[in-house]
């Protein structure tokens, strides 16, 4: 048996827990089974499924350890219909994300995941002059939010059209210019892209829309509970995105390609690991059998030589999957894309997931307002 699964006997023996309970944790996705090879009729459960609940289990259910926990990697803090990671899927509202990136485009996949049928008005505002993607989406974001009303207390349809209509102006603010069209048509045509690199750019927009409760879009649900606008929820989203740990990693994957161009991508994954430095772009802590977002985008097209090479040497090293950061990388390069191309598309496509749980906020009418445990001298 691979050291992977575990049968029913050893998982529950690490667990403590009767049978009845192990398949409740299996049924609420807490941990992965599948049958076992030898003897359909018996299960086996993934071992780090099992550790990682037994260690949460360990700790007790002190109401601070619980907090803590919660906010590393932990369990859920926020109920949400929009979207789950489970058995290394990427679930939009029950659809597999790689499957309607196959097709759908990223108008369709905002409105099912704000669960509506709203469309954009007439766009009126024209983007920044602001020289970079970045400050355009920022400037014309602020701009908004210093403008529009509070959230809370108005309709579902006029926030449903309000956020539809907010999608089109981060569009805008990444392509440099207002156009008619789909989304990733007016990307496509802003940086001189062919049909096929729009269908990527369109893909990538897809499998980018939302992510569970990443730190964003946790800024922008604690923005969306005070009852603020949309647009400043979004804003809240950009903010946090744009940090070096978050939307802003695609920087350091470019500082890893550099590295393997310059020394060649053996020698540059070697001199990473033997310094204990990180190597960005691969391996995620939801999904340790590989990044599906990535895997489904880098099987959409060719990658330039040099990150093919890179990807190649990682894996090789490693066994860690490229996740979404170097997919993004990849594709820029592969098609040319200006510098900041990555993260535009990443704070274009993440702007869905943001206001469909802004509004899932709002509905709730609920603050969010954790407690500090505090650490710090006494008086």
């Amino acid at each position: 048996m691979a050291d992977d699964w575990l049968d029913a006997d050893q998982a529950m023996a690490r667990l403590g827990v009767r049978a009845q309970t192990l398949y409740a944790y299996v049924s609420r996705g807490r941990i992965e089974a599948h049958a076992h090879p030898d003897d359909p009729r018996r299960s086996l459960y993934r071992a780090s499924d099992v550790a990682a609940l037994a260690k949460r289990k360990a700790r007790g259910r002190k109401a601070a350890d619980v907090a803590a926990a919660a906010i590393a990697w932990g369990e859920p803090v926020l109920a949400s219909a929009i979207t789950t990671v489970r058995g290394g899927r990427l679930l939009y509202r029950g659809h597999d994300a790689v499957e309607l990136a196959g097709a759908e485009s990223f108008e369709a996949v905002g409105r099912l995941l704000r669960d509506d049928a709203a469309e954009a008005a007439v766009a009126t505002h024209a983007p920044s002059a602001a020289p970079t993607i970045r400050a355009r989406l920022f400037a014309d974001l602020a701009a908004r939010a210093g403008e529009d009303r509070p959230a809370r207390g108005r309709a579902p349809l006029m926030l449903a059209q309000e956020a539809a209509g907010l999608l089109d102006l981060v569009a805008d603010a990444g392509a440099g210019r207002t156009g008619e069209g789909l989304i990733h048509q007016r990307l496509a045509a802003a940086w001189g892209l062919d049909a096929l690199g729009g269908d990527l750019v369109r893909r990538a927009l897809v499998l980018l829309a939302d992510h569970e409760l990443n730190a964003s879009t946790f800024a922008a649900r604690v923005a969306a509970s005070t009852g603020a606008s949309l647009a400043a929820s979004a804003l809240a989203g950009l903010s946090a995105l744009s940090g070096p740990l978050h939307g802003g990693m695609a920087a350091r994957v470019e500082a890893l390609a550099r590295e393997a161009r310059r020394e060649g991508a053996e020698a540059a994954v070697a001199v990473r690991l033997d310094q204990g430095a990180p190597l960005p772009g691969f391996g995620h802590p939801l999904y340790p059998d590989g990044d599906p977002r990535a895997a489904a985008l880098l099987a959409a097209f060719d990658p330039a030589p040099d990150m093919a090479a890179l990807h190649a040497a990682v894996v090789a090293a490693t066994g860690q999957a490229a996740n979404i950061d170097f997919a993004l990388v990849a594709l820029a390069r592969t098609l040319k894309l200006p510098d900041d191309a990555p993260f535009a598309l990443f704070a274009v496509g993440r702007t869905a997931g943001w206001l469909a749980h802004a509004l899932e906020q709002g509905k709730t009418g609920r603050l969010i307002r954790p407690r500090a445990r505090y650490v710090g001298p006494e008086g």
